[in-house]
């Protein structure tokens, strides 16, 4: 947990940053793969398992399947970032690349998963997965006490699923807001409307965000537990993670930023209230982070 007397004058508020940049694999993403992992049979433990992502989910399940001694596929697309990538394939998974413009990941994976016997392990869409992220939630009651905010960001849904229903339990009182960038705004949109809607098109830098219609089983606990869903430009979003570089010497990844960004431009009141921000990552490519930083986009 992350505090900063700067950000606090800034806001006008008390606020706590959840800084999973330093959680294993450098992502929240760790601990739904771990909890999902661990909760499996022996027989499932021997045949392995196979899961899509565009690199943190990807890397978590890596890593908790090294641990567990569990044989691992991770389905990514050719055009991933190359650090992630790394990453997966240092914690011992085996990749298998595919090609976003003609094929689908869910659908390779789910070859994969068949002919080989695999487990599919879905990057939100799965209660063991959302349970492992809400432990953030339980650690964010225990470590700032009372909060009257608490920030997360929403892609599949899964994270703000988790930590909703956490925070919710142990802070009654407390409003779950969910932040997504404009270009991504699927959930807000879906929240309107009262029904998952997919978006045409997805255009943001924060690429753990990029999921085109929240989760199938996500949704309806985020119609629940979200209070509120904001939506950042793409300027707010490279500012906030600036922020967290120069004032809290902590790199942040552009989805893990998005929260924060919500409180810098004022999405969010925030005055004279206690926050809980979860600063959801920090893998991300030293050239694609100063590119960001010298204005690119």
């Amino acid at each position: 947990m992350l505090t900063s007397r700067s950000l606090d004058a800034i806001c006008g508020a008390t606020v706590f940053l959840k800084a999973e940049p330093f959680q294993r694999s450098g992502s929240f993403k760790f601990r739904g793969a771990y909890n999902r992992l661990s909760l499996l049979d022996a027989d499932e433990r021997a045949r392995g398992v196979v899961a899509y992502s565009s690199g943190n989910h990807g890397a978590a399940l890596a890593l908790a399947a090294s641990l567990l001694g569990v044989r691992a596929v991770v389905v990514v697309p050719a055009t991933g970032s190359p650090a992630k990538l790394a990453a997966i394939e240092g914690y011992g998974a085996q990749i298998r690349r595919y090609d976003p413009a003609t094929e689908r990941r869910e659908e390779v994976a789910a070859i994969l998963a068949q002919e080989r016997s695999l487990t599919m392990i879905r990057p939100f869409d799965d209660y063991d997965v959302m349970a492992g992220q809400g432990t953030i939630g339980v650690e964010l009651a225990e470590q700032a006490g009372e909060l009257d905010l608490v920030l997360v960001p929403v892609g599949g849904g899964g994270l703000a699923a988790g930590v909703g229903t956490a925070v919710k339990a142990l802070l009654p009182g407390v409003a779950m807001i969910g932040v997504e960038p404009a270009g991504a705004d699927d959930t807000s949109r879906s929240l309107r409307a009262g029904h998952r809607v997919e978006l045409d098109t997805v255009d943001t830098i924060a690429d753990g965000l990029r999921a085109p219609v929240p989760g199938e089983l996500t949704f309806p606990i985020n119609q629940r537990q979200l209070d509120d869903v904001v939506t950042v430009p793409e300027a707010a979003i490279a500012l906030a993670m600036l922020f967290c570089f120069a004032r809290l010497k902590v790199v942040v990844e552009p989805s893990g930023a998005v929260p924060l960004a919500a409180l810098l431009c004022g999405a969010v009141p925030a005055s004279g209230r206690r926050v809980g921000v979860v600063l959801s990552g920090g893998n991300i490519d030293p050239a694609d982070f100063a590119f960001l930083q010298a204005g690119g986009s």
